[in-house]
């Protein structure tokens, strides 16, 4: 059975704004003071096109913000200078995420993470008004507030879970309240937004707390994943994805964006599951979910921020193991994933989407066009335990100028797969330079050189899909 599909590149189009290169996650801010953690930074902006990294902890005790010393309160923002410095330097911006409670200020001892990131409320809140103040002026007179009103400056992180905020939605409204004033008593024109939350969760609540209280809120950010609210509690992922929806991302950024009344909608995290050990994410089903994702959600939201650029990651250990299905996109050796890979091919999309008509139960097709090239990116995709095969697609193009050449780019389980070149080496625990190097090989794109038929103005390409694969024909065009 071929899956059949149509696109009209003389029809209208709908602009592809890139939402997921807005922002990219990493884990906290002590790493990014590692070259590799730099180096991995740097190939990920200028390969995948991200311009802000969003990480926790710039508050922590280990980066020296705000600590006791003496018994007296000490001020260093050396470390975040360092950072900010780092970013700016190479075109990139911070998303900043203003947390944790530096222990100074903490009510209690509550933490979270390996790193004991405290996550209760303030004793005083005047003190943490100040502590923001004093963070804030910093930057300004650093780096300008042209320059910093280019920054989103994000309140916690998902103080509607426990595990993150131990001082329920009232507290938070009134942390977010102090911050916010803080703020905007320097400089009316940074922006700062929340509530930052799990789930899609406290939107309007926060919103309409913040209009009652005529309290400023510049965005709306919040976090979802595929596998929550999917099966029981401590189910395992491959039973919550099997009973997630294909599209509940972009069901829920839908809602977010109706929830959101006009403001920018910023989901700063999300991955394919929120498990930091899924051997899924480093297989080619990550790939083709996040690509299906990242263009289905576009239209709804400002900035899409994948959960995280690179393994080099410690909330739970810091591991060492090469493939331990981490959150990255690229590994801890700076390998790329089958995901990485995905998110090339996403960047190397145009800025138009032409509306490709037909249906099929795993597969999917965009049409985009930029300049000289026309892309026809296919998916082959499905959840965990549920029916998938290859699948021979035809795709008919009219409205097309005259094609001069075509090449292929292929994810699959044969293709941009070093974790099964890693497990043919016997899966060692440690690479060395020559591993590396031969890993790093298995996971290249390879373009080939595609046939095409051209009658007219139609060009017809038929391609045979494998399981969770990814395809990307490139059309050169006069």
């Amino acid at each position: 059975m071929v899956a059949e599909f149509k696109s009209s590149l003389a029809g209208a189009s709908v602009p592809l704004a890139h939402s997921w290169e807005h922002t990219v996650g990493s884990g906290r801010a002590l790493l990014a003071m590692r070259a590799d953690w730099r180096e991995q930074l740097l190939r990920a902006h200028t390969e995948l096109g991200f311009r802000h990294v969003r990480f926790h902890g710039v508050l922590d005790d280990d980066m020296g913000t705000l600590i006791c010393y003496n018994e007296k309160p000490l001020y260093s923002f050396f470390n975040a200078d360092q950072i900010n410095d780092y970013l700016l330097s190479i075109g990139m911006k911070p998303f900043v995420e203003l947390s944790f409670m530096p222990a100074m200020l903490a009510s209690g001892a509550s933490t979270v993470f390996q790193y004991r990131a405290n996550i209760t409320p303030p004793r005083n809140y005047r003190k943490w008004g100040k502590l923001i103040d004093r963070l804030v002026r910093h930057w300004i007179k650093r780096y300008g507030s042209r320059e910093v009103a280019k920054w989103c400056l994000e309140v916690w992180n998902e103080p509607n879970l426990e595990a993150f905020w131990t001082g329920g939605k009232k507290g938070y409204y009134k942390l977010y309240r102090t911050t916010v004033e803080a703020i905007k008593n320097i400089d009316a024109t940074l922006k700062v937004g929340g509530p930052s939350s799990a789930q899609n969760a406290w939107i309007p609540e926060f919103l309409d707390y913040c209009d009652k209280h005529e309290v400023p809120v510049d965005f709306v950010s919040t976090h979802y994943y595929p596998t929550d609210a999917f099966g029981k509690i401590g189910t395992d992922t491959l039973t919550q994805l099997e009973h997630a929806p294909r599209d509940i991302m972009k069901k829920k950024a839908e809602i977010a964006h109706e929830q959101a009344r006009g403001l920018p909608l910023y989901y700063t995290e999300w991955n394919v599951s929120s498990n930091p050990r899924d051997p899924l994410h480093d297989q080619s089903f990550a790939a083709a979910f996040a690509a299906d994702i990242a263009l289905s959600v576009d239209p709804f939201v400002a900035g899409y921020s994948f959960w995280t650029f690179t393994d080099i990651f410690e909330e739970n250990y810091f591991p060492s193991v090469p493939f331990h299905g981490g959150f990255g996109l690229l590994n801890l050796h700076g390998i790329p994933k089958p995901i990485y890979r995905a998110f090339q091919l996403l960047h190397g999309l145009g800025d138009e989407l032409y509306q490709a008509e037909g249906s099929h139960e795993t597969v999917k097709v965009w049409v985009s066009r930029g300049r000289d090239i026309i892309t026809v990116f296919l998916t082959n995709y499905a959840m965990p335990r549920h029916d998938i095969c290859t699948v021979l697609v035809h795709v008919q193009l009219t409205g097309a100028p005259r094609p001069l050449s075509c090449h292929l780019l292929r994810i699959d389980e044969d293709n941009v797969n070093p974790r099964r070149v890693w497990e043919e080496m016997g899966k060692p625990d440690y690479l060395n330079l020559h591993d590396v190097e031969t890993l790093k090989a298995a996971s290249v794109l390879s373009p080939e050189s595609y046939p095409l038929r051209v009658i007219e103005d139609h060009i017809e390409i038929d391609i045979s899909m494998p399981p969770q694969s990814i395809a990307a024909v490139k059309v050169e065009c006069a």
